[in-house]
C-alpha cells in the first residue's frame, strides 16, 4: 500500500512539473511584449530595456522559468501586465464569487441527482425509471449557457423573483449576493445533476447485482 501511494504522488509531482513546463512555454511562445504593453508603444528603447530588466525578461529561459515556478510554490504570482496590481489580488477578488458558486452548484447537484438516481434504481425497468432517465438525458444534452437564458427569462424577466445579472458583493448582504448566485448555481448544477444521477442509477444497479 505504501509503494502504490508513494507511486500515485511521484506520478502526481511529475504531471505538475510537465503540466508548468507547458503553460510557461505557451505563455513564452504568445506575441506580444509585456514592457511594451505596459509602458505603450510610443515608449523609448532605453525605457523598455530598462524595464525588461527590473521583470527579468532579459534573463536566460531556465532562470525566468525556476523564478516563475518558485513564485508559484510561494503563491506568489507575479504583478499583471494588463492591471499593474498583484495576480493574487485578482484571483482572490474572483474566488469570492466563483467558489461560493461552485460549493452552492456542486450542494444543489448533488441534492438533486442522489435521490433522482436513487429512485430510477429502485423503479428500474418501469416508466417512472425511463421518465427519469429521459429527463436525465435531456439535462446532459442542453447546453448549460441556454439553460441559463431559459432560467433568466423565466425567473429574471417575467417573474422578476431574482436579478437578471451583475453581483452586489457580499458588502451588500447575504441575501442579495445569494439571490444574483442562485440563476448561475442552478445553470450549472442541473446538467451535472443529470450526468451524476445517471451515474448513480448504474451504479446502484451494478452493487445490488441487477436485483432491482
Amino acid at each position: 500500500m505504501t509503494a502504490f501511494l508513494i507511486k500515485r504522488l511521484l506520478i502526481a509531482l511529475a504531471t505538475l512539473v510537465v503540466a508548468s513546463w507547458v503553460v510557461f512555454a505557451v505563455l513564452e511562445v504568445l506575441p506580444g511584449d509585456p514592457a511594451r504593453l505596459m509602458l505603450g508603444f510610443n515608449a523609448s528603447d532605453d525605457a523598455l530595456a530598462a524595464l525588461r530588466s527590473q521583470m527579468g525578461l532579459d534573463q536566460p529561459l531556465i532562470v525566468r522559468y525556476l523564478a516563475w515556478a518558485g513564485g508559484l510554490l510561494r503563491l506568489d504570482f507575479g504583478q499583471s501586465y494588463t492591471y499593474s496590481v498583484p495576480v493574487i489580488d485578482l484571483v482572490a477578488e474572483r474566488l469570492a464569487v466563483s467558489l461560493p458558486l461552485a460549493v452552492i452548484a456542486l450542494l444543489l447537484s448533488s441534492a438533486i441527482a442522489l435521490p433522482v438516481g436513487l429512485f430510477a434504481a429502485s423503479r428500474r425497468g418501469r416508466l417512472s425509471d425511463t421518465l427519469a432517465m429521459g429527463a436525465a438525458q435531456i439535462g446532459v444534452a442542453v447546453p448549460n449557457f441556454w439553460f441559463a437564458l431559459l432560467l433568466i427569462y423565466v425567473f429574471a424577466v417575467f417573474l422578476r423573483l431574482v436579478p437578471a445579472g451583475g453581483f452586489p458583493g457580499w458588502g451588500a448582504g447575504i441575501w442579495p449576493a445569494l439571490k444574483a448566485l442562485i440563476l448561475p448555481a442552478v445553470a450549472l448544477a442541473l446538467p451535472q445533476a443529470a450526468i451524476l444521477a445517471r451515474v448513480t442509477r448504474a451504479a446502484l444497479i451494478e452493487v445490488l447485482g441487477g436485483r432491482l
